[in-house]
């Protein structure tokens, strides 16, 4: 045991302890204003089942995966049952079901669909990488990505439907999709992008993308979050304001301090140095990540580790932009980072079966 514990990336790890480390501290600050430290305990149980998980699943043998389709495929399926459960069991939260309520849990289906979806799409094109030419390939893995995203998009939710549409292009280019076909399918998605505003889109999705381009229209409804998220970073100047000393975060301007506007508030109470500290423990774990993908003797762990790259990196891009007020407000988490058991937890499940690939490679 000790010898495999050697094979481990502890610099992987460390880097993933230091980032937890650092949203804890956020969320424990902002709790101290709120005087509620609940979701900070909540969080320290997510963390101690994520962090066992991930050590749990790194001992296995991630060619499980590779050699038995009908495991991936009835895990797929029951995240499409828990995701239809949704509409029938989820209680409305903040407008959409997203979330199962157990007790004072939730848990959350499309995280760990995510995953479950990676390992999918790994699986499958792993098996046909010299089959690429082959449209067909393309258009049956976008029908696994489509029903799901469908499901969570109707919930409604748009930020982990762009997160999955992201996965499969990401794949699809490592895997060696032609460039005609690349084309072909951002012209669609053109297509599709400008039908939504017609047929897809809600009122409130709509007010937040008007908003977002002209918040002067409504400084005090749809454009508040973003406003008061670019004081709080504004405020932390280089040093910040120090811990438990934000205005914007301790006083409630702030609003989901502890998830979609975690950014903002770490950067008013630790200002440019704290940023650079998140950004440079981001890079490490990226590097680490595309390190294990780079150096796999197989497909499917390359492409499975480049796919949990893309999640990490496309969005914590999504969540830094929503903070500083270049992106819309589409409700994502930082990862690792932001409050929340179910996205912490598939995490961790993704970091344990990147390790496994790493050991066994």
């Amino acid at each position: 045991m000790f010898n495999y514990l050697k094979k481990l990336d502890w610099i992987l790890i460390i880097s993933v302890l230091l980032l937890v480390s650092i949203g804890l501290l956020s969320i424990y600050s902002s709790s101290i204003g709120r005087d509620d430290f609940f979701n900070f305990k909540k969080q320290l149980v997510f963390f101690g089942i994520g962090f066992s998980l991930m050590l749990f699943l790194s001992f296995f043998d991630w060619r499980i995966f590779r050699e038995n389709p009908y495991l991936i495929l009835g895990l797929y399926f029951i995240c499409i049952i828990l995701l239809v459960g949704l509409f029938f069991f989820g209680p409305v939260i903040k407008g959409a079901r997203g979330w199962y309520k157990i007790g004072p849990f939730s848990f959350d289906p499309i995280e760990f669909t995510k995953i479950i979806l990676l390992i999918l799409l790994a699986k499958y094109f792993s098996m046909r990488h010299i089959e690429m030419y082959r449209l067909s390939h393309i258009i049956l893995s976008g029908f696994y990505i489509f029903f799901p995203a469908v499901l969570i998009f109707y919930q409604p939710d748009l930020g982990p439907v762009l997160i999955l549409i992201s996965v499969w292009l990401g794949v699809l280019i490592v895997s060696g999709i032609k460039l005609r076909h690349f084309l072909i399918l951002v012209l669609c998605g053109l297509v599709v992008l400008t039908l939504s505003w017609s047929f897809l889109l809600r009122d409130y999705q709509k007010a937040r993308l008007i908003s977002f381009f002209e918040p002067q229209l409504e400084p005090l409804g749809m454009s508040w979050s973003q406003n008061q998220s670019k004081i709080a970073i504004g405020a932390g100047g280089i040093f910040g304001q120090g811990f438990a000393r934000g205005s914007q975060t301790q006083y409630g301007f702030l609003p989901e301090v502890q998830t979609d506007f975690i950014f903002s508030a770490i950067a008013e109470e630790f200002g440019l140095m704290g940023i650079l500290i998140l950004f440079s423990l981001f890079m490490v774990l990226v590097w680490r990540i595309m390190k294990i993908a780079i150096s796999a003797q197989s497909n499917f762990p390359r492409l499975f580790a480049f796919g949990f790259a893309i999640i990490l990196v496309i969005q914590a891009f999504i969540h830094i932009g929503m903070n500083l007020g270049i992106l819309p407000v589409i409700g994502l988490p930082l990862p690792l980072i932001s409050y929340g058991g179910s996205g912490l937890i598939a995490t961790f499940i993704g970091l344990g079966i990147l390790q496994s690939c790493r050991g066994n490679s």
